[in-house]
């Protein structure tokens, strides 16, 4: 979802709000000179960390010395320089060319992504104990256990590895030392169906099209929009 930017800046120090500031100093030095040592130089630069990144997670291309002397001059109790009407204004056409923008590199992204995950899972089709479904959903027996199969209504407890096909880790309950419990029906398409053909003691490699995973809207996070996606699932027990 599209947030404004100014929402966004708002929202990275609505917590300060009930704070008193006092600029020191209307040049920012070098950033080698740059003294990080008093609680409150640390937790300035902090602050100004936290915005920057909010920003750069929107897609948003902003102008650093324009954006430092509109905070400063915030910051001293001026007034702005633009007038309501003009805010709004700016602000109204500055969104509609940052949405476009935005739309266009996620439908570049979501083509590649498309592409690739095509070629990759074709490719994959023809490794040695790889087996594929008739939804797509290929998979490959890691070890065999001999208990029963969950249904849909069933919750299980899992051990997951999740990956990109580039093998970029997105989601890990192996690397959190902690199994994780949820109900069969709850998770993506090609989840669902790997589970119900599962035993428990099984451990399966599951490699999921972006249609039996988040399509082409992708997850917020790590996960972009028509991404294949591998997961090492071992099926430890149906809970009760």
């Amino acid at each position: 979802m599209f947030v404004r930017p100014v929402g966004v800046l708002a929202a990275s120090l609505l917590f300060l709000s009930g704070f008193a500031f006092e600029v020191r100093g209307q040049q920012a030095p070098a950033t080698e000179d740059l003294p990080l040592n008093t609680v409150n130089e640390k937790a300035s630069y902090i602050i100004g960390f936290d915005i920057g990144s909010n920003i750069k997670a929107q897609g948003l291309t902003l102008q650093v010395a324009q954006l430092l002397r509109g905070m400063a001059e915030a910051l001293e109790g001026k007034e702005s320089r633009f007038q309501p009407a003009q805010v709004q204004e700016v602000m109204t056409e500055f969104e509609t060319v940052a949405r476009a923008e935005m739309e266009a590199k996620m439908k570049e992204e979501a083509e590649r992504n498309l592409r690739e995950g095509q070629e990759f899972l074709k490719a994959n089709a023809l490794v040695e104990g790889v087996k594929v479904l008739e939804s797509g959903l290929q998979y490959q027996v890691i070890a065999a256990g001999n208990g029963p199969s969950p249904t849909a209504e069933d919750t299980v407890r899992t051990h997951y590895h999740g990956t990109l096909i580039n093998g970029e880790v997105f989601d890990s309950s192996v690397e959190r030392g902690e199994p994780a419990t949820f109900p069969v029906g709850g998770v993506i398409r090609g989840w669902v169906e790997a589970l119900q053909k599962m035993k428990v003691g099984d451990k399966w490699k599951i490699f999921v099209p972006s249609e039996l995973a988040y399509g082409p809207e992708g997850a917020r996070g790590a996960i972009g929009p028509n991404q294949v996606l591998i997961f090492e699932i071992e099926l430890l027990e149906i809970v009760k």
